[in-house]
């Protein structure tokens, strides 16, 4: 179910019957020449809305707020100051509990926003929320699988990629222009004097046209293969959340124990 889609009524109705919205986190950047701007969103709202259909949760309209500080000198890319941008996702998920939403599930569709969504599932314990946050990265556990390994053809990925390229094929092949595809889009290693470091820089050093893979072999059919992959874990992982008494059960806990230490600290 669409939130955006959905009347007042159908959509309180939802609410009650499923207790569970996911919210797909993507960017608007740069994908190498042959990709839309909006792929990580694009891709990732789809794959969230197939996997509601498959198990019913509520996904919310597609989102395009990031971390993508590492595209800006590119053209299209759309970032917003750092504080800025945590307060507007905290805003967000409290408006998704406020609409009574329980459990809220992070799909993450960007690989820019590995520390970013992390972080957010962390600082629930900064204050008592009415819902309890789920952040999923199964895009490692799809690919990781034997089945995934089968249907791709070519060793490097990242960005733009054989998979990624193949996906977006089947999701919206007229925003695709493969005639634009090079290959392949390899590492420069331009910061490998200082291994074990992250800096700012760090993905720019190495891939600076924002293309990791190669996408030459890329098709529609291994596409609609690979999603496949992704929305059978995403909806496995969703039965999972809905099922869970463990995770708000806990955060319960921690926050009791929380006042009381609180209380027993405040002056006489």
């Amino acid at each position: 179910m669409q939130w955006e889609q959905l009347t007042a009524p159908d959509f309180a109705r939802a609410v009650i019957g499923t207790k569970v919205c996911v919210v797909a986190f993507g960017v608007l950047e740069r994908h190498a020449e042959h990709l839309p701007l909006g792929t990580d969103y694009l891709n990732g709202h789809r794959l969230a809305c197939l996997a509601a259909e498959q198990e019913p949760a509520v996904v919310f309209p597609p989102f395009f707020y990031g971390q993508i500080y590492e595209a800006r000198c590119f053209p299209g890319t759309v970032t917003l100051k750092p504080t800025l941008l945590l307060e507007l996702i905290l805003g967000v998920l409290d408006e998704i509990g406020r609409n009574g939403f329980e459990k809220i599930i992070l799909l993450n569709a960007h690989g820019g926003n590995d520390y970013l969504l992390p972080f957010l599932a962390q600082s629930m314990l900064w204050e008592k929320k009415t819902y309890s946050l789920y952040f999923y990265d199964g895009y490692r556990e799809a690919s990781s699988s034997p089945e995934w390994q089968a249907i791709i053809e070519t060793p490097l990925h990242g960005h733009a990629c054989e998979c990624e390229t193949s996906i977006s094929l089947a999701n919206h092949p007229h925003l695709v222009k493969m005639e634009n595809v090079t290959g392949p889009g390899e590492s420069l290693g331009r910061l490998d004097a200082l291994p074990g470091n992250i800096s700012a820089v760090s993905w720019y050093a190495n891939y600076p046209q924002h293309y990791a893979g190669d996408a030459r072999s890329a098709s529609a059919e291994k596409g609609r293969r690979l999603q496949q992959l992704q929305v059978d874990a995403l909806a496995r992982f969703i039965k999972a959340v809905k099922a869970d008494q463990v995770v708000a059960a806990l955060e319960q806990e921690f926050f009791e124990r929380e006042a009381i230490l609180r209380q027993r600290n405040q002056p006489d």
